[in-house]
């Protein structure tokens, strides 16, 4: 006699195993034209490999003006290298915009999280929103991290990281990661007052512990570091491979300076492109990989407006529930024929979106 569950011969499929099959085939059929695991997606949103989310497992306060989101990205997630940025996609009265950050965790980490660190920026609607709503729990959009604001492979003998405001965020990465690596480092960093400081704490142990020299500018008692006098702080300046981050009137101040030294292959400098883009109603949709342009109406999702020009599309429920019509969306805008949420991306970005529910609200280049 057999027990339940138990093969009675060699290759004979458990009896529960069958059962459990067979019911399962049932709820596909009930649930077509989609399948049981596309709903799990709205209970389980870090599941699918194919629609990058995390979900904010901590809020930590840095200053008065800046939180650091503790992250756990969901499957299809790839590991960062230290000083790289990931794009956030929030959701802010209906629109969805993205906004890059800098990961200001360890990269490694054996939890598998990562940390961003907001900032607030005047009149920003993403910094205003994070700062005052994020949460545990909440599920924010995800993209791959991204960005050349990094080591090299052999870490140099004296390094220089030159920081204002946010910018310590991506050096503050680099800084927990590598600094152990990194005989000889200098960080000159600038921010209003003592209390501004993003990571001010974690900055003065590494000094004190012997790690880094730390140079501290407040602008509001000092004003505005020049590249001549961070010549007088670093008197070894051009001897050391620099990175620099922060407002852009300094980091085109420092190319100058460094350009004009002659050392300009020395200086690595991470800017933050803010780019807006207005939606209208319906616009042309470029296809890059095949070539094809077609102008998509408003009201006309962007997988309809492709097959109808002769592009082949992928596509599944076309009811946005499957993901099984996502493709790259590397400049553009578009509208959610659902709900009206806006989702951006600028030149050399990668947003996925679902072409089935999205119409064209401008210009569109998708990778396909």
């Amino acid at each position: 006699m057999t027990s339940p569950g138990r093969p009675s011969r060699l290759g004979e499929v458990p009896v529960t195993q069958t059962l459990r099959n067979g019911a399962w085939r049932v709820v596909e059929l009930i649930t077509t034209p989609v399948v049981p695991s596309d709903y799990l997606d709205v209970i389980a949103p870090l599941r699918n490999p194919n629609v990058l989310r995390a979900r904010v497992e901590a809020v930590h306060r840095e200053t008065a003006n800046a939180v650091t989101l503790e992250l756990r990205p969901g499957r299809g997630w790839r590991p960062h290298q230290p000083g790289q940025y990931v794009r956030l996609g929030v959701d802010v009265d209906g629109i969805r915009l993205w906004r890059s950050y800098s990961v200001s965790s360890p990269a490694g980490q054996p939890s598998g999280r990562i940390s961003v660190t907001v900032n607030a920026v005047r009149d920003g609607l993403v910094s205003s929103y994070l700062l005052a709503n994020a949460r545990r729990g909440m599920i924010v959009n995800l993209d791959l991290p991204a960005g050349d604001f990094v080591l090299p492979a052999e870490r140099p003998a004296k390094s220089l990281f030159v920081t204002a405001g946010s910018g310590i965020t991506p050096v503050m990465g680099i800084l927990r990661s590598a600094v152990h690596e990194l005989p000889d480092v200098v960080v000159v960093h600038s921010a209003r007052t003592s209390e501004d400081v993003v990571f001010g704490a974690d900055l003065r142990a590494l000094a004190a512990a012997g790690r880094i020299t730390l140079i501290e500018r407040h602008t509001g008692a000092d004003g505005r570091l020049k590249p001549a006098e961070l010549a007088e702080l670093v008197p070894d300046l051009f001897e050391r491979e620099t990175w620099a981050c922060g407002p852009g009137e300094m980091l085109d101040a420092l190319a100058d300076h460094w350009s004009e030294a002659g050392a300009a292959e020395r200086l690595h400098v991470e800017r933050f492109r803010p780019t807006v883009l207005v939606a209208g109603d319906g616009g042309s949709v470029t296809f890059e990989r095949s070539g094809a342009r077609v102008e998509a109406p408003a009201g006309v999702s962007i997988l309809d407006a492709g097959e109808a020009a002769g592009q082949l599309m992928p596509s599944g429920c076309r009811m946005g529930i499957c993901f099984k019509c996502v493709l790259p969306m590397r400049e553009g805008i578009v509208r959610d024929m659902r709900d009206g949420q806006i989702t951006t991306a600028v030149e050399g970005d990668n947003v996925l979106i679902q072409t089935c529910v999205s119409a064209a609200a401008g210009p569109c280049h998708l990778d396909a």
